[in-house]
């Protein structure tokens, strides 16, 4: 695969949940190696890819740690902070590696479709910065927004 495709199979398998008896079949450990794995081929020295590959090998871990507490009561703080820990963490990743790619997409000449990614890194960022405070109560969300 390319690794264009490996970023964003990753990418897949870590944000979404495709659920069977309450288990999430989509491992999110093995979607950011898939992120770091396309982001290793990717990189240079000193390019911004080794930055973003940092970041998706740390949410390796972190997002393996989610998967246990999932039986910790709901109630219970560390499963607050592993929440945050995920979802921040992930923004951060995606943001990272969108940045990475708008920079490679500049140094080609490739100037068209920068400006897309710019406008969904926002609103990838700013919809799931939303929907973390949502989460602990700083404020609604509509259901159009819920349901997507």
């Amino acid at each position: 695969m390319r690794p264009v495709t490996n970023i964003a199979t990753g990418l897949v398998i870590a944000f979404c949940a495709l659920r069977l008896n309450g288990v999430d079949l989509l491992f999110d450990p093995v979607g950011w190696a898939l992120c770091a794995a396309g982001l290793l081929s990717l990189r240079r020295p000193g390019d911004a890819f080794a930055v973003a590959r940092a970041w998706a090998l740390c949410m390796a871990p972190v997002s393996l740690v989610a998967v246990f507490a999932g039986g910790v009561r709901a109630d219970e703080p560390i499963k607050h902070v592993i929440g945050i820990a995920v979802t921040v963490g992930g923004l951060i990743t995606v943001w990272l590696i969108v940045d990475a790619l708008m920079m490679r997409m500049r140094s080609h000449g490739d100037s068209s479709q920068i400006a897309l990614l710019d406008v969904l890194r926002w609103a990838v960022a700013g919809l799931g910065g939303a929907g973390l405070l949502a989460k602990y109560g700083y404020g609604e969300l509509p259901p159009v927004l819920l349901a997507g």
